[in-house]
Formats: C-alpha cells, sequence, structure tokens
C-alpha cells in the first residue's frame, strides 16, 4: 500500500506520511506513560524544573570535559537549540574554577549559503552563538584552546575523522518541529526514494555533510531564531552525520517543549521505545543506538487535545 504524500511538503518525506494508527497511539499518551517508555539502550528522564532541567545538561559539558586528558582526549557534541545551558556551563567552570584546557567539543552543525559556510558575523552562525553564549565567557586560563573546538565549517573530512580520535561522550540535541537531530532532516521524495524513503540502513551511512533543509526547519528556525524573518534563514546546512552519531557513547537529547510540540516529543519516544524506525522521522532511527537518553521538562509534554485559540 502507497504511503500518502506528506501534508506538510510533497516532496519530501516527514511523519505525516506514517501509518495513522502509529500517530495516533503516539497521540493518546499520558505523560506518565511517556516516562515509562525507558527500555535498556533507552531511558526517559524527567524533570519538574527549567532550572534542574538545564543545570542537568549544563553538566553533560562538566561530566565529559573532566575526563579528557592529553592523553584521552574526550568531548561533547553540543547543539544550539536549545542554548540556555551554554551561559551555564561557562558559570559553571568559572565559579568551580575548573581547568578544561585538555577538552574537547563539536558543534554539531553549521548554517550554508552559496556553497559556504556562513561567517562568524552572520546573525545565525551557531559557531558565533557557541562562542558568545559559552566558550567566550569561560576565564582564559580554564579555557580549552580554540583548536579543540571543531566546527563543520571547513574540511568536513576532518571533522569527521575527529571523531575517531577523540573520544565523544556524549552528543546533546533538541528535536525539531521535522523530528529531527542536529540537520539530519527527512529526505526529499524523488528519484529511488520516491515511493518509499530510504532505508533505516541506507540513512545511518551519512556522514557530516552539507544538506538541504525541510521547509518545516526553514520556517521553524525563522520562528525561533529570526523573529519570522524566513528569508534571514539559510536552505542548506552543514551538519553532523548518523556515522559520528553512533561513534558517541551516548545520544542525549533536550526537550523543554521550546522547538516541537506535545505530540512531537511524544511520537519520537513511543517509535524508539518500541524498536520502531523510519527515516521519514529520523530521530527514530535512535532505536538502534545502544545508549539513548530523552530528557523531558515535564510540563511541557502537556497533552494531546483539540483546543482553539
Amino acid at each position: 500500500m502507497a504511503r500518502p504524500l506528506s501534508k506538510l511538503a510533497p516532496d519530501w518525506w516527514d511523519y505525516t506520511t506514517l501509518d495513522p494508527e502509529l500517530l495516533k497511539d503516539a497521540a493518546k499518551l499520558t505523560a506518565r506513560q511517556v516516562e515509562r517508555l525507558s527500555r535498556p539502550g533507552f531511558r526517559v528522564v524527567m524533570y519538574d524544573t527549567l532550572e534542574d532541567f538545564y543545570l542537568a545538561e549544563a553538566l553533560e559539558y562538566i561530566q565529559a570535559w573532566r575526563q579528557s586528558t592529553a592523553d584521552n582526549p574526550c568531548g561533547i557534541c553540543g547543539p544550539i537549540g536549545p542554548t540556555e545551558q551554554l551561559p551555564l556551563v561557562a558559570r559553571l567552570v568559572n565559579e568551580l574554577e575548573l581547568d578544561v584546557r585538555e577538552g574537547h567539543f563539536w558543534g554539531m552543525d553549521e548554517w550554508v549559503e552559496n556553497g559556504q559556510p556562513v561567517p562568524a558575523d552572520h546573525p545565525l552562525s551557531f559557531a558565533r552563538a557557541d562562542w558568545d553564549l559559552c566558550f567566550g565567557r569561560i576565564h582564559p586560563k580554564l579555557r580549552m584552546p580554540k583548536d579543540h573546538l571543531h566546527f563543520p565549517t571547513g574540511d568536513l573530512a576532518a571533522y569527521s575523522y575527529s571523531y575517531d580520535f577523540i573520544r565523544c561522550v556524549v552528543m546533546q540535541g533538541g528535536q525539531g518541529d521535522i523530528k529531527h537531530w542536529a540537520f539530519n532532516d527527512p529526505p526529499r521524495r524523488r528519484g529511488r526514494w520516491k515511493d518509499a524513503p530510504p532505508p533505516p540502513v541506507e540513512y545511518r551511512k551519512l556522514r557530516t555533510r552539507v544538506t538541504d533543509l525541510h521547509p518545516v526547519t526553514i520556517m521553524q528556525n525563522a520562528r525561533t531564531s529570526g523573529g519570522g524573518q524566513v528569508n534571514l534563514v539559510p536552505t542548506q546546512a552543514a551538519t553532523v552525520g548518523p556515522v559520528e552519531t553512533w561513534k558517541a557513547e551516548k545520544v542525549s537529547i533536550w526537550q523543554a517543549g521550546m522547538h516541537d510540540n506535545p505530540f512531537g516529543m511524544r511520537l519520537t519516544a513511543w517509535m524508539i521505545s518500541k524498536g520502531i524506525a523510519d527515516s521519514a522521522v529520523p530521530m527514530s532511527l535512535l532505536a538502534d543506538h545502544p545508549n539513548v537518553q530523552f530528557n523531558f521538562y515535564r510540563p511541557a509534554l502537556a497533552e494531546v487535545k483539540t483546543e482553539m485559540h
């Protein structure tokens, strides 16, 4: 039976092309049922306050960097979205006088315009946000050198290779409306994948790359970062891929309800818990990763119900 066209962008795959019964099953989950979706290899953690939520996210940076030495380099891959944890990371390092000079950090993505990563003075630059919100705030005597900060902005093969000689203790991420981590968006509906999205094994072959962005991702980033200015948002980005993600010892996804809605947060948790991997919902491919943690701000899960506003 042919899968339906997307209701969001007919030339693309996305979660609206899934079996309607699967969507219904996810929608009716209570917050308590979501919390019980944990299984070996997949853990669901709830936080009742935003203070606790973002502090726990910041502490993952500290925990990764404290393991790093010159002989055993370690680091964390982190997102822009959420960003609230970043000033907390700098504050913790400075207040506790933690020497993190041996630590490493990977930025997971960056915008691309005209085939080139955007410069640091671009208003939406992720590298700029990481520096302004975190690394530039760490006292120079405690901060790692700039060559320990890895961004997908130059030689993407070298960026990818760095995951082979630096241990990625944890890869953090958020979840967007289109159910991606980093910019691992659903693919276009064309060529080999016109009638069915790529099998998970094919999607997982993707490395760090420049990729086209789903229209929903462009719209979302205009809303969350650009004050609604869609014209400001690039249509391509360089992003860490599944290949590098599977080299991370842990994947930690942070969902405070700012970047996806109660239904979307339930859908991917349900699919990962049940081992349902479908590349129309890229986040669901983490069902096959051996160590995934979903972190929720409990009030954001709310209910999936019809309300008029």
